[in-house]
């Protein structure tokens, strides 16, 4: 058997755990604003999104000290890059059009940055996890009576004019 296969060799237990545990409260935090809302996504994506981009950080931060090959190289960048580029996917879902409105940006962009909070929590930089995470709460707290009322819509309907008009 490899090393690692059963137990971390580089980060301690302890961090790991650390890190696991913050990726799922942090996202948490997120997905429970956007459930209590009643936003496109529930909390689960978010926390499963968070794990396993932690999962895949760690493994990026475990897999250089566990492996006899020692050609081997990894670019944490390109799998921030290939993650992330995944999870841009999952979020288009989050999209969808009512009339001439496009609902759900702030939810496919938040589950986007579920993403990057679970790799910045498995890379092991909590505090900045923890930093995003309470910036886009506090952003989703603050901006809630500007997007969730009648005053404000988008659209591309054409005015009486012929020309079109964003009120």
């Amino acid at each position: 058997m490899e090393p690692g296969t059963f137990f971390p060799v580089h980060i301690a237990w302890v961090d790991a755990i650390a890190r696991i545990t913050l990726s799922i409260l942090f996202s948490l935090s997120i997905g429970v604003e956007r459930f209590v809302h009643k936003k496109p996504i529930d909390f689960r994506p978010f926390v499963i999104i968070a794990l396993s981009s932690c999962g895949l950080g760690l493994l990026v931060m475990e897999l250089p000290f566990t492996s006899a090959d020692a050609n081997l190289s990894i670019d944490p960048a390109k799998v921030i890059s290939g993650v992330m580029s995944g999870i841009g996917f999952l979020g288009a879902g989050a999209l969808f059009r009512e009339g001439d409105i496009v609902k759900g940006a702030g939810s496919a962009a938040s589950i986007w940055s579920a993403g990057a909070i679970g790799l910045i929590c498995g890379m092991g930089f909590l505090w900045l996890a923890g930093l995003i995470a309470l910036g886009i709460v506090v952003l989703f707290l603050l901006s809630r009576r500007f997007v969730e009322t009648d005053r404000y819509t988008a659209s591309l309907a054409d005015d009486d004019d012929g020309e079109k008009a964003n009120h």
